[in-house]
Parts: C-alpha cells; structure tokens; sequence
C-alpha cells in the first residue's frame, strides 16, 4: 500500500485558501499514484481555530468546501481531510474532531478523534464531543485504523503514567487494523521530535503494524509546528521522513521502502530553536498582514539574536533596526549595535531619547521634588523607548517585535509599557542562557562574526543608570536559569530545588520575582512556544494568590 501525507501550512480561518492549497497537495501527491492520501488534524480550518469553532456559519461553511474539494477531486485517490464534524446528537459538545473521507467525489464517511486534551495549550474538550469505539477504515482489502493527534500519545506501554483511561490505539489493533495512521498538528518544542519518533516507532513494532503520521508545519499565533512527518514500519523501523520546518508532500510505500525519503533532521537544540522561531516570525508577520518589522538594538545580545531571526525570516530589507541611546549608553553597545545592523545588512536609525528624558524631568520636577532618583526614572526611559518604537510601527506600519528573554520575563526583569511593548515575542520563551548557545551557533553557521564578539563578552546591562549590570539585581543567568527551569517546567516546590543544590536564599527570591511579575506577563505580547513550559496560553496563573510555600 502507498500513502501521502500532505504536510501543509494552513492558515486559521482561511477557508478558500486552505483548500486550494489541500487541492493542490492531492493533485501533487497523485502523480505519486497512492491508494490514499492524507491531510494533517483540522487542516481545513487551520490549527487551532480555537473560538472560532463556536461560529455555527463558519463550520457550515468549512462543509461546503468540504463538498467543494470531493468534486474539484473526483478522480484522485481517496483522501482523508481534517476537519470539524458538527454533533447531530441533542447530547454532548456541539462538534467532533474528524477526518472525512473523500471518495468519488463524495464525503462518504467520518473518523472521529478519541482523546480530547485539555492541558498546556489545549482546550478541545470546549468544543469537540470524543469518539465512541475504534474508528476504521476499510480500503482496498485493508483494515487501517484512524487516529487523530492525541489518540497516539498515550500508549500503556510507552509512558510510565497515562493520562487518560482509553487506549485508542490498542483498540485499533485488537479491531484487527493492519495499519494506523495518525493526522496531527503537533505543536512543536524543543526535543520533542526525538521523542515522539521513538514513540511512534515503539507502537508500530509493538503491534507489528505499520504506522504513518502527518504533522502540520507553519506558525500560528504563539505555536509552531514542526512537520517531520513520518512513517514507521512494522518493526518499528523509520521507513519515510518529511522534511523540517516546510511544507513537504510525503509518499511512501510501506512494501517497497527502498524508495522512501527519509528526509535528514538536526535535533541540535539551537537548530531546531532558531529554525521554529525563523519559521514562527515569518509566518507571524504574513499572517497577520505585515510585510516588514522593526526592534529596538541596543548593542545587547537579545535585541542581536531577534535581528538576526528577522533578517533571516524576512529578508534584510524588510527589517529596521532603531538605535535609541540615552547618556548612560555606552559608546561600545551604540558601535555593536551598529556593527550588527551593518552585518545582517538591514536598515537603522538613530533617535537620541536625553530631549525627551530632559522634556520628562521638567515636567514631573515639581511632583519628583524632594525624590531621589530610582526605578522610576529608569522605567521613564524604557517607556520613551516603547513609545517611539511604536510611533515607527504606527507610521511605517510595520511589525514591532520585542527582544525579552525568557529569564526575564519570568521574574518580570522587563518595564510595562516600555520595552515589553511589540506585537509578538520573538525570543520570549528561549532562556538568556540559550541565547548566547543560538547567538554561537549563528557566527558558527554562518562562518563569520554576524553578531559582533563584543556582544557575547560584555556585562549584559539594561544601561538605565551609570555603570548597571543585569547581575546587580538577578543571579547570574546560568543559576537562575536553573532555578526556572525546575520551577517553570518541572514544577518543583522550593523544597526540591534546594536538594539539587542551589541556595536556598537564591530560590525564594527568584520564586516570588515570577509570581510578582504574573500581572506583566499577562500584558505582555504574544511570544513563541518553544519550551514545554511557556508564558501563553498554556500558562494558567491567577494573579491575585497568595505565595503558599512563603510560610
């Protein structure tokens, strides 16, 4: 039997333009002659429609399409599409999770997702009502079981605890499925394909059935998805790999594997970061009807890492960098940023913000009398920064991307209003410690010092007040990114941290940097998930609580 998986791009909501685009892969992939071919999990309407699954007329007219691809493709293979079933049923959530099978011009039949997530980013218990019993498809003397996304990931024998109760894929080998596929859109972090690849091949040989598995790529708001589609044969073997980070068209045949791609994959952590964030800004920008963007460049490593990224994604003359120094710039990060901007060959300019500082200070002298200088008048200057960045953005009518780290963002080491201020954040969720690991990689790559070495040996300072250090307030970033990382995504109590050895001191006063600064972050921009544990939708912490591990 031969299978393509149509690893697509999809854009939420964009109905018309999805199916030209699942048309187009089914008229490719069947030059390939294969007896069926299939699209990624909800890939009509784009993943995650999120909301917009609550729009009756939007889910009628993903239908008509639907009827409108089966008759555009009435003479290719059958094809399994994603999309969303309404529920006919007086009981339960008002949709299914499905894949509709298009046969002769017709959609003949409907195979329904099992395993409903609702943890980190997922909510699909919201919207979809699960499927009742294996869902099975009978094609050219094959029996093939049909899973979508989440059925997948809880096998009995691959994880030491399962989160749900039901087995979908035992049940589709105990329904006597000779092979299994799986239709997903797999967000992607950082690592997770190595794994997901070793489960996918321990099912397969497990049950001794082949198993195929379709990924969406592309970026949609704060997720990234990976493609890598990929099949595995009955031994558990990898037989066909689709390509990284693109849209691809995978065709393999699971008798004669000798001809399959299997496309190569660096799962080097600063590959696979810098190209989900390269493919998360490009698609971030297109998709919400930009062209162009712009960033503050203060000659520090994050703004030099973003600049890069969006040079990369978008092209150097869709990219402007804005010099904003103060008197407590130093003359080296005003010659490094510029440095920069000359390397990656994009645009800068240069705005001075001390008149608007001295403008400021007249101002509020008379409120400020008696005041000795401290955060506020540093703040002040982030917030010029913000504002005229945004001035640019509004007038120019260009992207603003921001520049935070992870590290800071996690203990709030960044000003509201100021320069949180953008529409996405670019590296928000990459900790400092592995921006300076992906800022290497970069100069490595590309052979020569794209971000100047001055950059990656200095003092990171956010140069608010003479002589400012970022470790004049927080740990140095290799033990607080330590202390995050267990805390952030590990869960670990205070109590635990301590046992692996950092101070005790240390861990208390960085915990509550991040539960202080949850009012920030839940203001902040957008950023991209790359972690297992990001600041976006999957991030649920209430601001007005209490700190229960103070006492």
């Amino acid at each position: 039997m031969k299978i393509s998986l149509l690893q697509l791009n999809p854009v939420v909501g964009d109905l018309k333009g999805n199916a030209q685009k699942i048309i187009r892969g089914i008229q490719e992939a069947g030059k390939e002659d294969p007896d069926l071919i299939v699209t990624s999990e909800l890939a009509l309407l784009g993943y995650p429609p999120r909301d917009l699954l609550l729009q009756k007329k939007f889910i009628e007219e993903s239908w008509q399409i639907a009827g409108n691809i089966a008759k555009d493709c009435r003479a290719a293979p059958p094809v399994l599409l994603g999309l969303a079933q309404p529920n006919e049923s007086a009981v339960g959530r008002p949709l299914f999770n499905a894949a509709a099978l298009i046969d002769n011009g017709e959609v003949t039949h409907c195979f329904r997702k099992t395993l409903l997530p609702t943890y980190d980013v997922f909510d699909e218990d919201r919207y979809f009502e699960p499927a009742l019993g294996a869902q099975i498809l009978h094609l050219k003397n094959h029996t093939i079981g049909i899973s979508i996304c989440e059925d997948i990931w809880n096998d009995r024998d691959f994880w030491n605890r399962r989160r749900y109760q039901a087995d979908p894929i035992g049940n589709l080998a105990a329904s006597g499925a000779d092979l299994i596929i799986n239709i997903s859109a797999s967000p992607f972090t950082v690592g997770k394909q190595q794994i997901r690849e070793k489960m996918l091949g321990s099912i397969a040989s497990r049950y001794h059935i082949p198993l195929a598995y379709v990924n969406q790529t592309g970026g949609n708001d704060d997720l990234i998805f990976d493609g890598r589609s990929c099949v595995f044969g009955s031994s558990g073997t990898l037989i066909a790999r689709a390509r990284s980070f693109q849209e691809d068209i995978l065709t393999a045949d699971l008798q004669c594997t000798a001809s399959n791609r299997i496309s190569p994959a660096d799962f080097t952590p600063e590959s696979e970061i810098w190209s989900a964030l390269v493919l998360g800004t490009r698609d971030y920008v297109y998709k919400t009807g930009f062209t162009s963007v712009l960033l503050g460049l203060s000659g520090g490593i994050d703004s030099a890492l973003v600049a890069a990224l969006a040079a990369e994604a978008l092209g150097k003359d869709h990219v402007l960098g804005v010099l904003m120094p103060s008197p407590y710039s130093s003359t080296g990060s005003i010659d490094d940023a510029l440095a920069l901007a000359a390397n990656l060959g994009i645009r800068s300019t240069t705005l001075p913000i001390k008149p608007i500082m001295d403008a400021y200070d007249a101002v509020l002298r008379e409120e400020f009398a008696g005041c000795p200088q401290d955060l506020t008048e540093e703040n002040l200057q982030a917030r010029i920064r913000g504002t005229l960045l945004m001035a640019l953005s509004n007038k120019s009518g260009s992207l603003l991307l921001t520049t935070g780290n992870k590290s800071e963002v996690s203990v709030g080491y960044c000003t509201l209003y100021g320069d949180m201020c953008g529409a996405i954040g670019v590296i928000s969720d990459v900790p400092k410690s592995m921006v300076y690991r992906i800022a290497r990689w970069v100069n490595d790559q590309n052979q020569r010092k794209v971000i100047p070495e001055p950059v990656f040996t200095k003092a990171p300072s956010a140069e608010l007040r003479p002589g400012q250090t970022d470790q004049d307030t927080l740990p140095p970033y290799d033990l607080l990114d330590g202390i995050l990382y267990r805390h952030v995504e590990l869960h670990e109590s205070p109590e635990e941290i301590v046992k692996s050895g950092y101070p005790e001191k240390t861990i208390f006063q960085t915990l509550h940097r991040v539960k202080a600064a949850e009012f920030k972050r839940r203001q902040a921009a957008p950023g991209f998930k790359v972690t297992d544990r990001a600041f976006g939708t999957g991030w649920r912490m209430p601001i007005a609580a209490k700190e229960w591990y103070a006492d």
